[in-house]
């Protein structure tokens, strides 16, 4: 099998092979399910939902194999399970109550990941302030055990509560100031083979 995964979870992907509705699928469509289930996961940790996307992937998935999309979600279902060893939407209920009791949170940490969107529009290759928020969402949904989405949630409430003002506003100040610069140097540079094909005389004969 050519997977890709999370070393950790070999076993469970070995199960998951060996399971009901692992061993019914040949090797390619194991691997594509298999690779959904990680786009679903990721899906519930970045927003905590996971119902549009699951009956997106499941139509899609479907549609090429010889079974209709119902069967194809029930499978995505039990094959998430049988990987994470958590369905769908016990996953999601875990990130919600976690969300929901975040009294114990320490608010430098929630700070010095904030701050950390600066460095990294400012000496980052073309870092963007979605980009740069978005990964340090990710950091510290990891350390809180929430979702992307609550991340988000929390840093822009600090962020108001400490700075007076809007992340957001902040973030695209930086990103006029050092990204933009970048990407005109660059635009710039693309540019020159052409402007000086344009210009360039033919050779008089």
């Amino acid at each position: 099998m050519n997977m890709y995964f999370d070393p950790k979870e070999t076993n469970r992907v070995g199960e998951a092979r060996n399971s009901f509705a692992g061993r019914l699928l040949t090797d390619s469509q194991f691997n594509e399910a298999m690779t959904i289930t990680g786009i679903l996961e990721s899906e519930i940790k970045k927003s905590g939902t996971f119902r549009e996307k699951l009956g997106d992937y499941a139509h899609a998935f479907a549609r090429t194999e010889k079974f209709d999309a119902m069967k194809a979600e029930s499978t995505l279902r039990d094959l998430f399970k049988a990987r994470t060893g958590q369905s769908m939407n016990e996953m999601r209920e875990q990130l919600m109550e976690r969300e929901k009791n975040l009294s114990d949170v320490d608010p430098e940490l929630v700070k010095d990941v904030t701050r950390e969107i600066g460095p990294m529009i400012k000496d980052g290759n073309k870092m963007t302030f979605h980009r740069a928020y978005d990964f340090q969402a990710s950091h510290l949904a990891g350390e809180l055990g929430i979702t992307n989405a609550g991340a988000k949630k929390l840093m822009t409430e600090t962020f108001r509560q400490e700075a007076g003002g809007e992340l957001y506003d902040w973030g695209k100040g930086l990103e006029e100031k050092y990204y933009r610069p970048q990407i005109e140097a660059e635009k710039q540079e693309r540019e020159k083979p052409a402007r000086t094909r344009r210009t360039r005389q033919p050779r008089p004969r």
